[in-house]
Formats: structure tokens, sequence, C-alpha cells
């Protein structure tokens, strides 16, 4: 049973320096990149896989306690079928209890299982065989509590295009060299905001203990993306607002479009390369926070890394 009782809204910003954060598949793998606004777009896929990536390695892998692991991973960098994950729980409340990333995000669990049909010369003379039924005993559909939206940058972004060679040795004395092109950002402060509905983590047993979990994958999950792509993310500023039980549903909104980047003297957008050519202004933020601070619980930095500097304290409501 889930022991949320307040709504939260999430503010997270990371910045990506020399790097891909979000590449397409279906365009050669290039960064995401809103054609109109020349900003980099982040699917909210890419943040649930660093978080649930940074849960495994914490130790939800099933292994130690087979009630804790995660639903959506790979396994040797193939992707587990819901079929195979489906022999490791037997109903739905083993699936809530033991899938810490279901109870956060939510999930499909709909395996097949094969079933004889007919009798041999039945088969044979009507074309039967191996027949795939939905085994209802495990087919359920959780829409999880927690919400993020497409993460973006908070300005438009310069893409870099880089050409490549690498080279390995077939024999001792045979050397084979290939080429590779590749594309990264030169620098892109990124926004995610995010929601974590009460109401919907009644059906999904979320706890709050879910939740320290999530926030905690947020941050140092994101500060551990190190791979060739990836590194050169970093973590700048976790923002938690929850709201009280009776502001009935209540909350800001479009956290994201509250905060804008200022850039320091002889700096563009165009020739942004560290996150100290710009300052974050959080003006909008503070007064929305202040209007609104009759329906808030708490709003707290969770953490802020001071490398980013901000126009002014954001405006912080302790829980009382």
């Amino acid at each position: 049973m889930s022991n949320l009782k307040h709504r939260s809204e999430l503010l997270f910003l990371y910045d990506a320096t020399l790097c891909n954060p979000n590449g397409d598949p279906l365009d050669a793998n290039r960064p995401r990149i809103d054609e109109e606004t020349g900003k980099c777009l982040v699917t909210d896929v890419r943040l649930k896989r660093t978080v649930r990536d940074y849960l495994i390695e914490k130790g939800y892998d099933g292994k130690a306690d087979p009630n804790k692991d995660v639903f959506v991973r790979d396994d040797d960098g193939k992707v587990v079928t819901g079929a195979k994950r489906a022999e490791s729980y037997k109903n739905k409340e083993e699936y809530l209890r033991k899938f810490i990333d279901v109870r956060l995000f939510g999930g499909v669990s709909a395996p097949k299982k094969a079933e004889k049909k007919g009798k041999a010369n039945d088969e044979a003379e009507e074309g039967g065989g191996d027949e795939e039924k939905t085994d209802l005993n495990k087919t359920f559909h959780f829409t999880g509590p927690v919400q993020f939206g497409m993460g973006k940058s908070l300005h438009s972004v310069r893409v870099n295009f880089i050409k490549g060679t690498g080279a390995f040795a077939t024999k001792e004395e045979s050397i084979q060299r290939t080429f590779r092109e590749e594309f990264n950002i030169a620098y892109g402060l990124i926004g995610f905001h995010g929601v974590v509905n009460e109401k919907a983590a009644k059906y999904t047993g979320t706890t709050q203990a879910d939740v320290d979990e999530l926030i905690e994958a947020v941050w140092n999950g994101t500060k551990g993306l190190l791979t060739r792509s990836k590194k050169g993310h970093m973590p700048r500023l976790l923002l938690k607002i929850d709201y009280r039980e009776d502001a009935g549903g209540f909350f800001i909104g479009d956290l994201c479009e509250r905060v804008k980047v200022q850039y320091r003297e002889g700096k563009t957008e165009d020739n942004l390369e560290d996150v100290s050519d710009l300052v974050l202004d959080v003006s909008a933020l503070n007064a929305e926070l202040k209007k609104h601070a009759g329906k808030i619980l708490s709003a707290k930095v969770v953490d802020y890394d001071e490398r980013l500097q901000i126009s002014e304290p954001i405006h912080e409501i302790p829980n009382p």
C-alpha cells in the first residue's frame, strides 16, 4: 500500500558538454534537435534508463534480494523480453513488490504462453500447432505515478560533426583501419520537469522510500554517465516541491519555463562552452513559489552544484 500523501513536482537541470545527450537512431544517432528553436531534446525514456541503470548498480538486480529488481533492463547487452521477466513473478502483487521501476514509472505485463492445440493428425489436416495465448494470470497494466516530460535545453545548442579513424590488428603484421563519424553538442543546460502523482501511487504501491531512491538515482545516475558518448554530463540543480493534502491536486507546472539563462559578457548561445558562461535566472520560479506558498507543504533544493550561478537564492519553504 502506498504511503504517499502529497503531490510532488521535480525540476532537474543538468548540462552536457561535448557529448551526445540522446542520439536518434533513426537519424544517424545525431543529437535530437528541435528544428524551430535549435534546442536539444532528451526523451523521458533516456532519463528513466539512467535511473534504472543506477538502481541496478545499487543492488536492484534481483540477486541479493529477489524482491529488489528492475523490470525493464538489459542482460549482457541484450534486452530481456517481457516473457522472460515473467518467469520471476507469479501475480500482480509480486510484480509490484519486486520491481521498483514499475512502482515508479508503471509497466505493462502481457506475456505469451504456448499451448498445444489438437492431436498430431488434426495438426496435419488443419494446419494446427503451437498457438500463442495470453497468460491471464500475469496480464496487467499500471500507469506510473512518476511522469517526466520531454527534456530540453534552455537555449539553442551548437552541434559538432566529428570524423575520426580507428585501428585494430587482425594479425600481428596486419592493421585494419576504419573510419567513423559522430555528432555531439558543444554545450547544453538541459531541464526536466517531473510530477509524482499520489493518486496513481495508490495502485502501484509506491512508497516514499521509492521516491527517495528515484531522486538519488536522477542525480547520481546522471553524474555517473561515463560511457564514451555520454561522458560530459553533470547534474546542476534538483528542486522538489511537495504540496499540501488539501491543495486539491494543485501543482505549479511548467517549471522548466520558470527559469531562463542569461549570458555572461562576450557569450551568446552560439559560443557557450561551459556552465560558467551563463547565469540561471530563477526570479520567475521564485515568484510562483511565493504566490502559491499557501498550497505548498515544502520546497527544497535537494541537490545543487555551486558551479551553476543563480540570479538569486531559490525561495525554499521548510517542511513544518
